[in-house]
């Protein structure tokens, strides 16, 4: 007997195939049968009409940071109500494990980490999770048979190195004997289940004290080792972030890139590409890392959003305007002393000047002040400036946009929400990103789903996406766009038997409007634990959603069932070729 029989649906199976009707068969979690409309007569526990609906593949993200948001939420919200059925995590170099038991403050260490590095709430970090576990394996342990999404997980260099190094893992070099202690201690983790390394050498990834994370600090020869052994285990990979993935690489970064491949023998991904039509060298540049390592013998791919994701600021608090260059500086300083300094317009030349230099790389996106919009506002000097854009309000008063936007939100303490409108949402750029998108080493992807909790929410792109192509752009066909987001992120990490529709398979589903799919407006929820605040996004059209075979989301609620698997190296993942 079957568990649930999808009837009459519209099948887009993942593969890129041309769509068909079909009904689907679900059973002891596996895609029991795909057969003709009608022609399906095994008996089944549970059947719905899917007449006008379209039946795809769960989708797979492949650049989360959902490691903590689990325990206290074993739904990956809002991912998994707009479709998402796989997350990769444990990326950019961070996770929660290992931890050294003979260091406790380890823990606190990471937490504050975290809450700066990724934008989680540090409330929820140490009121959300147990902290209980010291190995990788202790930690993949304690999330196994509590979730309801599938989940796998790097082994983040920075935990690898802090556990080895102690403190001295921030700003010292290991000594033979802790390097192969290092190197022992991630083979021990990629025993357990971990998919790969990950590590940053970003300039923007700084610890809770203002210092750069301990993954920055190593040397060539340090990252080699542990690509090495990599390439040791089934199923593994590499995620390695380089200060060039925001603007363009220098060639030092492409060696490093191809040589890690390389020497693993696996694939190597980076985010993020952004695509803008007004820089138009970017890209070739950035995908030439991916030419060099196919000749090395390497694979290094890309990821790249397939939606302008809306991010808000704030002078008030850690965003993204920090990491510019000579501005975190002044928006590091008390309040009253910070808006002092705002005031001065002689800072504000030098801030705007700096601003635009090249080493603000893919941050000069955020500083045209004018096309700001005002959002939320908390004084009585402010009412009534909500959805202002900031351009319209400094010629009623005569001012410069940026002078304008610091005395909005000087009367408001610096809580002001502002919200940056793209710059990059011009026809060219659009027809550059479809182009990009066809890259054998792109991949769609980068939501960071799980950080920045209170400044983006890119776990909805999606649902917007697949509306954007069925009634928006139409960009991309049906059949395409799934298979952007189900087939190639499951062929890239090796999972075996999930991402398309195919008898035998994982029953990972989810059923959706075609005339509706979308994804809601980004609103602030206070759910997390200590009532801390996020970003949320209904999805829309979304009728159901399985995770092997059991129905997790219906109508956009959870059914809180935990059916989800914590996916693992080597038994759930296979090697995937670099040659």
């Amino acid at each position: 007997m079957l568990d649930h029989l999808v009837k009459g649906a519209t099948v887009v199976d993942g593969t890129g195939a041309a769509v068909y009707s079909a009904d689907v068969g679900i059973r002891d979690g596996r895609i029991a049968v795909v057969g003709a409309v009608g022609a399906v007569r095994e008996e089944a526990r549970s059947s719905e009409d899917a007449a006008g609906l379209v039946l795809a593949p769960g989708f797979v993200d492949p650049h989360t940071h959902y490691d903590a948001q689990l325990f206290w939420d074993p739904y990956a919200t809002p991912s998994l109500n707009h479709g998402v059925t796989t997350v990769a995590a444990g990326n950019c170099g961070f996770t929660l494990a290992p931890l050294n038991p003979d260091r406790p403050d380890d823990a606190d260490y990471t937490r504050r980490m975290l809450a700066r590095v990724e934008g989680m709430s540090l409330v929820a970090l140490e009121e959300g999770a147990p902290w209980s576990w010291h190995t990788f394996g202790d930690y993949l342990d304690a999330l196994e048979g509590r979730i309801a999404v599938n989940a796998g997980f790097m082994a983040g260099h920075c935990a690898l190195r802090r556990h080895v190094m102690g403190p001295d893992a921030v700003g010292g070099q290991p000594t033979d004997d802790q390097l192969a202690r290092m190197v022992r201690l991630f083979h021990e983790a990629m025993d357990a289940g971990a998919w790969g390394l990950s590590t940053t050498q970003s300039g923007t990834h700084s610890d809770g004290d203002g210092q750069p994370v301990a993954s920055r600090h190593a040397r060539p020869a340090e990252l080699l080792a542990l690509a090495r052994a990599v390439g040791e285990h089934e199923g593994t990979q590499i995620e390695a972030i380089v200060a060039g993935c925001l603007d363009r690489f220098s060639d030092p970064e492409i060696d490093l890139l191809v040589e890690l491949s390389a020497t693993a023998g696996r694939p190597l991904n980076w985010n993020v590409l952004t695509v803008d039509a007004a820089v138009p060298d970017r890209v070739p540049r950035q995908l030439s890392a991916s030419e060099r390592a196919r000749e090395a013998g390497g694979r290094v791919l890309a990821l790249t959003m397939p939606i302008l994701t809306p991010m808000n600021m704030s002078l008030g608090s850690f965003c993204a305007l920090n990491l510019i260059p000579g501005w975190g500086e002044i928006l590091g300083l008390p309040v009253p002393e910070r808006i002092a300094r705002l005031r001065d317009p002689a800072v504000r030349a030098g801030m705007l000047r700096r601003a635009e230099s090249k080493e603000a790389g893919v941050f000069r996106r955020l500083t045209d002040f004018g096309r700001y919009v005002i959002g939320d506002t908390y004084s009585a000097r402010n009412r009534g400036l909500t959805g202002r854009v900031v351009r319209d309000l400094a010629r009623e008063r005569g001012q410069e946009p940026f002078e304008c936007l610091v005395e909005i939100c000087a009367a408001d303490d610096l809580r002001t929400v502002l919200w940056p409108m793209p710059t990059d949402n011009d026809p060219a750029s659009w027809a550059l990103r479809a182009d990009t998108w066809r890259h054998p080493d792109v991949l769609l992807g980068g939501s960071d789903a799980g950080a920045h909790l209170d400044r983006m929410c890119g776990a909805p792109y999606t649902t917007r996406f697949l509306g954007d192509c069925l009634r928006g752009r139409r960009l991309v066909g049906l059949e395409a766009a799934v298979k952007m987001l189900t087939d190639v992120p499951a062929r890239l990490f090796g999972l075996r038997e999930r991402g398309r529709i195919r008898e035998g398979w994982h029953a990972d589903l989810v059923l959706f409007d075609p005339e509706r799919i979308d994804a809601g407006q980004a609103t602030l929820v206070h759910d997390l634990p200590g009532d801390s605040p996020r970003l949320d996004s209904r999805a829309i059209g979304v009728r159901a959603v399985w995770v092997g075979g059991v129905e997790v989301i219906r109508d956009d609620v959870v059914s809180g069932a935990v059916p989800g698997r914590v996916l693992r190296s080597g038994r759930d993942t296979e090697t995937v070729a670099t040659k």
